[in-house]
């Protein structure tokens, strides 16, 4: 899967949020690419214009790469791989893994450089 794993940067900034109001939860539903049910609240990956119309702190930009291979949800060391290489480089990642693709999320201010990591990786495999 690492060869093959095609990774390329998407379009807009995202930003990893939470609340446990519901009532913004439900607005910011539609908008989020993901959401996930902590026992602290709703975490939503919202685009920028998202987290800023609900007024939602966003801290951290981060950018978004997608793994191009089709991952198998029972697949084994693709995600470590891919920390791994990051992490190596001093930059952080947040993997998300979804049915077909895997994502992983890096601060904006080093997308380009986490991007030639992962093509550099895959090349090497």
């Amino acid at each position: 899967m690492i060869a093959g794993m095609r990774p390329r940067l998407q379009d807009g900034t995202f930003y990893f949020c939470t609340t446990d109001d519901a009532a913004v939860a439900e607005q910011a539903m539609p908008m989020a690419l993901a959401t996930f049910r902590e026992d602290e609240g709703i975490s939503l990956i919202l685009p920028e214009a998202a987290a800023q119309r609900l007024g939602l702190p966003a801290e951290q930009p981060m950018r978004q790469i997608t793994l191009g291979v089709y991952s198998a949800l029972d697949g084994v060391g693709l995600t470590a791989a891919v920390a791994t290489a990051l992490a190596e480089t001093g930059i952080a990642c947040n993997m998300v893994a979804a049915f077909h693709h895997d994502h992983a999320f890096v601060p904006a201010d080093r997308a380009d450089e986490a991007l030639a990591c992962l093509t550099a990786l895959s090349d090497a495999t």
